[in-house]
């Protein structure tokens, strides 16, 4: 069987084992979801035993291993923020993101650093290493390993971790005792919009994905699949559907035969056909399985 772990972040319409099962029925091996409502805080959502346990439950069902398995923080967590209440917000928001995410017993939570402002991005790269620190500071590791993991971003406006030298600094900025527990992962579309190779050849994309490994020190701990509905370079953030973009389809069939696809959790976060699913609807939304049609036939070759 590949070791190719693909998965989709699926509607969580109906609860977190709806996820799993479309994720299921479009034969996916690899998941995301939120754990709260992405355009608030989430600081008073917590996971009860139970609801972890079903969750569980589902995911061995479906076959999809907790490894494989990542949550999505919030889109409001500004922690590289120069507003020292919403940085502070957003660090404490990003601690409850980990404690729900530990109850699930998953690979780790991804966030967006956020915005630098019109303060410093050395601060801001500081500010944010602090938030994670904080964050694993405050939750306990269990033996599920759960790890917060920063996610490159387009580079829009002041936003800040569109590079490899930013998030190298705001992991820097973590203690060695906790660093183990973080780690980073690299949208497509993103490092596209922000100006990174990946198209040219597949030589250029590898020296691209070398780049960040050298100057971070690791590799990435999940790929985002996404195409770009924007041009080289435009920082814009706008996912298209794989091949139907920018990046195009051959890209994908060259980084996923990249040995840093191996193992990891590959999701997808392109547009779906579905504008709103029911919540007893278990299927797979269509445009979920032709991706992972188009990513199979690359890895079958």
């Amino acid at each position: 069987m590949s070791t190719r772990y693909i998965g989709a972040h699926t509607s969580d319409a109906g609860g977190f084992v709806m996820a799993v099962r479309r994720a299921a029925a479009a034969k996916m091996r690899a998941l995301q979801l939120f754990t709260a409502p992405p355009t608030y805080y989430g600081d008073k959502v917590t996971i009860k035993p139970p609801k972890a346990a079903a969750f569980a439950a589902a995911l061995a069902d479906a076959g999809i291993e907790p490894r494989h398995v990542m949550v999505h923080s919030a889109y409001v967590l500004n922690t590289a923020s120069n507003e020292p209440d919403k940085a502070a917000r957003a660090a404490n928001g990003l601690a409850k993101e980990l404690e729900r995410s530990t109850a699930l017993g998953v690979m780790g939570c991804c966030f967006h650093p956020g915005s630098s402002g019109d303060g410093d991005p050395g601060d801001a790269c500081d500010r944010v290493g602090d938030a994670i620190a904080h964050a694993l500071a405050a939750v306990p590791e269990t033996a599920s390993g759960t790890r917060v993991l920063i996610e490159n971003t387009a580079g829009a406006g002041r936003t800040m971790g569109r590079s490899a030298e930013e998030i190298a600094r705001m992991l820097a900025r973590v203690p060695a005792a906790l660093r183990h527990r973080t780690g980073y992962g690299l949208d497509t579309c993103h490092l596209f919009a922000s100006g990174h190779d990946l198209t040219s050849s597949a030589e250029a994309q590898r020296a691209t994905l070398d780049a960040f490994e050298q100057r971070i020190g690791e590799r990435p701990a999940f790929f985002h699949l996404n195409d770009s509905q924007h041009p080289f370079g435009s920082n814009k953030d706008r996912h298209a559907l794989i091949g139907a973009g920018a990046i195009g389809a051959e890209p994908f069939r060259w980084l996923l035969a990249d040995s840093r696809a191996e193992g990891i959790p590959l999701i997808l976060e392109t547009p779906n056909d579905r504008d709103e699913t029911a919540d007893d609807d278990a299927t797979a939304d269509p445009a979920d399985v032709r991706m992972m049609d188009l990513l199979g036939a690359f890895i079958a070759g």
